[in-house]
């Protein structure tokens, strides 16, 4: 069982809780007395700025913490983008990181898994500037079972 939490946020700052998004017009602090599943707003990123494998890796779970109605399906794009996404690399950093973030997420354990993948953003940066490439994001299709177009814009409406 968590202990509580104690939440603090600035005027008009975002949290995602269990799939809701909350905004307050003052700073406010909050405490969260039972397990709940939240990200705060500065760790969220919006589907224009997937653009790395990592990043779009990062976005995929996200959503599963964030969505959780649309958790399944970001878990069956999750495994083929994952393997995608290692393919891309030689990096034995970024390789460890990616098959850690794997462990973390078929435990459930969304947020560890998203804190893995942001810690692997320095040395996928790295990795580009030194290759002297643009980064070529892995567009993953969701699968054909999911019954849906794209991935679900879960926030991405309340970006501003």
């Amino acid at each position: 069982m968590r202990q509580s939490l104690v939440v603090s946020l600035r005027a008009n700052e975002k949290i995602y809780i269990n799939g809701a998004i909350l905004k307050f017009d003052r700073k406010v602090s909050f405490e969260i007395l039972n397990d709940a599943t939240f990200l705060l707003e500065t760790h969220v990123i919006q589907p224009e700025q997937t653009t790395t494998p990592l990043r779009q890796l990062y976005f995929v779970v996200q959503t599963m913490l964030v969505d959780p109605r649309n958790a399944g399906t970001a878990k069956l794009m999750f495994e083929p983008m994952l393997m995608s996404t290692a393919g891309s690399f030689e990096d034995a950093t970024v390789l460890r990181g990616l098959q850690q973030a794997d462990m973390l997420v078929a435990e459930d354990r969304f947020f560890d898994a998203l804190k893995q993948l942001r810690g692997l953003f320095p040395t996928e940066a790295a990795i580009l500037a030194s290759s002297g490439q643009a980064p070529e994001p892995i567009l993953a299709e969701p699968p054909p079972e999911a019954g849906i177009a794209a991935m679900p814009p879960a926030f991405a409406s309340h970006a501003a």
